[in-house]
């Protein structure tokens, strides 16, 4: 059998995983803290029909060899983290990430998961909590006669009670970071988890060891750009609908081999 019909096969594969990935970029081009992502390919093995550098003749030898490639695979898919536009809400329960950083927040199984998302809610008993009920790690509770809250750049959560004047202390946000944050596992719902490749988290203030300032009554948009993924999905589709003519070029060839009498 021809190599190319298995080599074009491996082909169709790549461009159809990179298809799902701009897909999934795209259908969450509007979700709040989402980072994109790029499939990565690379080639497979060679089958080396003669070496670089083997003995032609004497004293000679060849100085490119034979070497007919196999085809392709998919090595990584890899999150890009590059800060997402700015939305402004004036909901003093949002909060935007400038710059590097995640919010650490407890799962229900008791896990801490890390995200970009900062729309955070108030719950029943007035812990914050992010759109799922996952609570904000150290956990900050407003109290129910709180009229007005702040939050500063640097995560120090202010409230001011009934009538009164000067502003009360109820908490600090801290964020975390890690060494490789492309090593995260998603876990949907916004959420990472950390991995031996992402490193031990590192938790610190905002602004404090390289990680960004917090922005009250604001959220960060995806990062997707939705021009770029079309255009990464058109050079996808014309890939695959040229692997698929390799497949139908080497299907006629092997019809005409056969029809040899």
């Amino acid at each position: 059998m021809l190599k190319s019909l298995n080599t074009a096969a491996t082909g169709m594969q790549a461009q159809q995983t990179n298809m799902d990935v701009i897909a999934n970029n795209l259908a969450n081009s509007s979700t709040v803290g989402f980072k994109r992502s790029r499939a990565e390919f690379e080639d497979l093995l060679y089958h080396n029909i003669k070496e670089p550098g083997a003995q032609t003749g004497f004293n000679s030898i060849s100085p490119t060899g034979v070497q007919v490639g196999m085809g392709v695979r998919t090595a990584a898919v890899q999150k890009d983290f590059e800060q997402g536009s700015t939305q402004v809400t004036k909901n003093p329960l949002d909060l935007e990430i400038q710059g590097p950083g995640f919010f650490p927040v407890q799962t229900p199984n008791g896990q801490i998961a890390y995200t970009r998302d900062g729309s955070f809610k108030r719950a029943p008993d007035g812990r914050i909590v992010d759109r799922n009920g996952h609570a904000l790690i150290p956990q900050i509770v407003i109290p129910p006669s709180a009229a007005a809250i702040e939050i500063s750049q640097e995560g120090q959560v202010n409230v001011l009670m009934g009538d009164g004047i000067l502003p009360q202390n109820i908490g600090q946000i801290q964020l975390v970071n890690f060494v490789n944050p492309a090593g995260l596992r998603s876990a949907g719902r916004n959420l990472f988890m950390p991995t031996a490749a992402s490193g031990q988290p590192q938790q610190s203030l905002p602004g404090q060891n390289a990680l960004g300032y917090l922005a009250q009554g604001q959220l960060e948009r995806s990062n997707v750009n939705i021009v770029d993924e079309m255009v990464n999905m058109i050079q996808t589709q014309r890939s695959y609908e040229t692997n698929s003519k390799v497949i139908q070029a080497s299907d006629q060839m092997l019809q005409l081999m056969n029809n040899i009498r």
